[in-house]
């Protein structure tokens, strides 16, 4: 049997608070990186932009099995393909994968990421939000 990681159970109308959260950090990347200035870091921005991954990811599972994933982000996959299946598309599923491997490095290391690079993940949490927010309809 597959392990399958730290989870948390929460009640029904968690998922709502989830979405508003990572709406909100969304929208925090847009404006951080419409602010930027050239040759400035984009490290917050791409930090702004898992947290908004994470707490759709979050808002997604919660309203589908009640349950979050609880520390270990890399499991975050896992969890949403078990509670959505086959509605989570291989290519959102590698989306979330790539914005959530970088967590580490964005949050607790010591390499600054360009803007470009904050643009590029930006476009891709667009995408996935995007995805979401259409399947929490």
């Amino acid at each position: 049997m597959t392990r399958a990681g730290p989870r948390k159970r929460v009640d029904a109308f968690y998922w709502q608070g989830r979405l508003r959260t990572a709406a909100d950090f969304r929208a925090a990347a847009h404006e951080a990186l419409l602010l930027a200035q050239p040759g400035q870091s984009g490290t917050p921005i791409t930090s702004q932009v898992i947290l908004a991954a994470i707490a759709y990811a979050d808002a997604l599972t919660a309203k589908g099995a009640q349950v979050i994933n609880q520390q270990d982000h890399a499991a975050a996959t896992r969890l949403l393909r078990e509670v959505l299946g086959n509605r989570l598309t291989d290519a959102q599923e590698r989306r979330l994968r790539r914005l959530l491997g970088r967590k580490d490095e964005v949050q607790y290391g010591a390499c600054a990421v360009t803007l470009d690079e904050a643009r590029q993940m930006l476009e891709e949490l667009e995408m996935f939000a995007l995805w979401a927010e259409d399947l929490l309809r």
